[in-house]
């Protein structure tokens, strides 16, 4: 399954963005669709997940409060709503996307995702 991301940019700190998420085929009600980013030296890190089948959204600590991750069922899209943005969000966001509901404890693990999008680059300047 291909994953086409967008909404990527360029922002001052305490601005926002919308991330989109379109996978290429429908995604069905058992599945976990998720985000997460790596910035330049370091590992690909949790932002976001949502397990469909209960309509659970988990975060990052470091995003709690501040990103919203949503589904739009009819357009097939997921979003997230990035919320007063801070220079340490500053990565390449994935979308990704895995054919089963997960257990929470591996939301996490970008190893439990089977397909995963090209990313969108997000810089947040001081």
């Amino acid at each position: 399954v291909q994953l086409q991301a967008s909404g990527g940019g360029w922002v001052q700190t305490g601005g926002y963005l919308r991330l989109s998420c379109v996978p290429e085929t429908r995604t069905s009600r058992s599945s976990t669709m998720g985000w997460f980013r790596q910035a330049p030296g370091k590992e690909r890190e949790f932002v976001a997940a949502t397990r469909l089948y209960y309509g659970s959204r988990h975060y990052a600590d470091s995003v709690k409060g501040r990103f919203i991750i949503s589904r739009d069922n009819a357009e097939n899209t997921l979003f997230l709503q990035m919320n007063d943005l801070k220079p340490e969000d500053t990565a390449v966001y994935y979308c990704a996307l895995t054919k089963s509901t997960l257990i929470v404890s591996n939301l996490y693990n970008p190893d439990a995702y089977h397909y995963w999008g090209q990313g969108t680059q997000v810089t947040v300047s001081s």
